[in-house]
C-alpha cells in the first residue's frame, strides 16, 4: 500500500533510485514518468499488475468500492510512496489521483529480473512486501477497535509523520476521503476534528480547513489509544 522514503541513512532503502534501478541507461529496467489529472484512475481492481508506481509529485489513493456501492479507501500515497506491488498478478484495488499527480512507472517483470541476481533489491522488495502488511494490519485494528475520535486523531498522528514540514500538516485529501479511510461518515469526521479544535489540539490556516497545525501532540497521542 505504502513505503515511504526517507533520507536518513540508517533506514532501509525504499525508493527506486535506492534500489539502483533508477537510471534511465540501466539495460534492465525501463523507467516512464506520466501525469494524471486530479480525479483520473491510475490502474483498477482486477486489472494487470504490470508495473510497480511511485509518486514523485501529488498524491494517490488506493481504494475498492463495496457490495453497497460505499468506497472504501485503503491506503493514501504520497510524494515518494511506492505503490502497486502485488503478490498476484492482479490489483487489488483500485488507484486514483487525489489532485493532479505525476508518478513514475516501472515494469514489474524488470524489477523482478534485477531482485534476482540483486540480493539488496530482493531484500528491499521483502522489506516493501512486510511494511504493506504491518500498515494492512495497523488499518484493520483501527477498523475495527477505535471511537470515532481515536480514529480521527490516529489519522492525525500519521499523517503527522508522513506530511507535516514547517509545523503545518497540508492534507491533500477531502475530509470525504479520511471518512473513508476511516470507514466513518463524512459528518462524524467533521465533527470529529471540530471538537479537536475546541480542545486547542489542532488549528486550522484557510478557508477549507485542509491545512492542520498540531498544537498539542502529547493530548492527541493520548487519544489514540491502541496506538
Amino acid at each position: 500500500m505504502f513505503v515511504r522514503v526517507t533520507t536518513d541513512p540508517a533506514l532501509r532503502p525504499t525508493s527506486l533510485g535506492e534500489l539502483g534501478i533508477a537510471s534511465l541507461s540501466n539495460p534492465k529496467v525501463s523507467l516512464n514518468e506520466f501525469t494524471y489529472k486530479k480525479g483520473t484512475e491510475i490502474y483498477g481492481e482486477k486489472e494487470p499488475a504490470y508495473y510497480v508506481y511511485q509518486v514523485k509529485i501529488g498524491a494517490v489513493r488506493s481504494y475498492k468500492l463495496l457490495s453497497d456501492g460505499r468506497r472504501q479507501i485503503g491506503a493514501f500515497h504520497l510524494a515518494g510512496d511506492i505503490f502497486g506491488l502485488e503478490n498476484g498478478s492482479e490489483h487489488r484495488f483500485t488507484a486514483e489521483a487525489i489532485m493532479n499527480t505525476t508518478v513514475r512507472l516501472i515494469k514489474r517483470r524488470s524489477l523482478e529480473m534485477v531482485a534476482e541476481s540483486d540480493a539488496l533489491v530482493s531484500r528491499n522488495l521483502l522489506s516493501m512486501t512486510t511494511s504493506n502488511l504491518q500498515h494492512a494490519e495497523d488499518h484493520m485494528l483501527l477498523l475495527g477497535r477505535k471511537t470515532s475520535l481515536e480514529r480521527v486523531a490516529a489519522f492525525l498522528i500519521e499523517m503527522d509523520r508522513r506530511l507535516t514540514a514547517a509545523g503545518v500538516m497540508p492534507l491533500p485529501m477531502s475530509r470525504r476521503d479520511i471518512a473513508d479511510y476511516l470507514g466513518l461518515t463524512l459528518e462524524t469526521v467533521s465533527r470529529a476534528l471540530s471538537r479537536l479544535h475546541e480542545l486547542d489540539i489542532i488549528g486550522f490556516i484557510g478557508s477549507n480547513q485542509r491545512q492542520i497545525v498540531l498544537l498539542n501532540r502529547q493530548q492527541l497521542a493520548s487519544l489514540d489509544l491502541t496506538g
